[in-house]
C-alpha cells in the first residue's frame, strides 16, 4: 500500500514514531523513493539527507528506476552524514567516492550540489564546525535516510553520544571497524576516526527515515523504537523528532512488542497522512 505523500505530518494520533512492516527490502526501499519521487516533483530543489552502508540501497536502486522513467533529480541537493577521518577522498572506500559511485552517479544528481563532511586531516580540527555553517546557511534537510548499526548507532554516533551532539570528530568502536572491515582488503585499513552529523543535527531534519533489514537488526530497531530514549542506544533519538517514519522487513519486525499494532494503524491509515 503506498497511499498519497505529503511534505508536513499531521498526525491525529500525535508526533510518533510510524513503523512499516514491508514484506522484502524491495518493497521498502521502492515505498521510500515513490515519497522522495513524489516531494522532488513538488519540490525540485529538495534536499535529501543521504547514508552510506547497505541499508540505503534498495531505495537508490528504487530511486534509479525512478529516474529512468523521467523523474529528475538534477536540482536535488544532498548531505551526507559522515566520513572517514584520513581517508583520502579518492579512496574507493571514502564517503565521498561511496556517494558519488552509489547515488550522484546513478540517480544524475549535481555533483555541485553534493556535500560530505571534509575528512581531511589537515583541516579536520575545523570540519565539524565548517558542515555545520554549511547545513545552517543552506536551510536544512528536507528528509534524512538513515540506517542503524548492531550496537544502535546512527550515522557514526556511537554508544555513549550526546543526544544534543552536533557535527563532530568520533573515535569508531571495534564493532563499528569490525562490521566496516568487509568493505576493506584487511581489518586494520578501516580508519579508526570519523566526522559526523551529530545526534542533535540529526534531529534537525523534518523527516527521518529510518530503515532497518534483516534478522540481525530486528533486537536493535525493537529498543530503538519501543524501549527508553538513552544516549547508550544513540538510535532511540528518533522517539524525540516530531516526523519519523521507520521501515523494516518482516525479518527485522520479529522482536516488536506491539508489531500487529503497527500493522493495523498503516492498514487503517488516512490516505491524506501520507509517510
Amino acid at each position: 500500500r503506498d497511499p498519497p505523500m505529503r511534505s508536513v505530518r499531521r498526525s491525529s494520533e500525535g508526533a510518533v514514531a510510524e513503523v512499516v512492516i514491508v514484506e522484502h527490502p524491495d518493497v521498502g526501499g521502492e515505498l521510500v523513493a515513490r515519497h522522495i519521487a513524489s516531494r522532488v516533483r513538488a519540490q525540485p530543489d529538495f534536499t535529501l539527507g543521504v547514508a552510506t552502508g547497505s541499508t540505503p540501497l534498495p531505495v537508490y536502486a528504487a530511486l534509479a528506476r525512478e529516474c529512468a522513467a523521467g523523474l529528475d533529480l538534477s536540482r536535488v541537493v544532498a548531505f551526507a552524514l559522515d566520513e572517514y577521518v584520513g581517508l583520502p577522498r579518492q579512496h574507493p572506500e571514502s564517503y565521498h567516492s561511496v556517494i558519488q559511485r552509489e547515488v550522484t552517479e546513478p540517480l544524475g544528481l549535481d555533483p555541485s550540489l553534493v556535500r560530505v563532511p571534509d575528512g581531511d586531516e589537515a583541516t579536520i580540527a575545523t570540519a565539524g564546525e565548517r558542515y555545520e555553517a554549511e547545513l545552517t546557511a543552506h536551510g536544512g534537510v528536507d528528509l534524512q535516510l538513515l540506517g542503524i548499526g548492531t550496537d544502535g548507532h546512527v550515522g557514526f554516533n556511537e554508544p555513549g553520544s550526546s543526544l544534543a551532539s552536533l557535527t563532530r570528530i568520533k573515535t569508531l568502536t571495534a564493532s563499528t571497524r569490525a562490521d566496516n572491515a568487509r568493505f576493506f582488503d584487511a581489518p586494520e585499513q578501516v580508519p579508526t576516526h570519523c566526522i559526523t552529523q551529530g545526534i542533535g543535527t540529526i534531529l534537525r531534519a523534518r523527516h527521518l527515515v529510518l530503515l532497518a533489514f534483516g534478522a540481525g537488526k530486528a533486537d536493535v530497531i525493537a529498543a530503538a523504537v519501543e524501549g527508553p530514549v538513552t544516549a547508550t542506544l544513540p538510535g532511540s533519538c528518533i522517539q524525540l523528532h516530531a516526523h519519523v517514519t521507520v521501515v523494516v522487513d518482516e525479518a527485522a519486525a520479529t522482536s516488536f512488542e506491539r508489531a500487529s499494532y503497527y500493522r493495523w494503524v498503516y492498514e487503517h491509515k488516512p490516505a491524506w497522512q501520507g509517510l
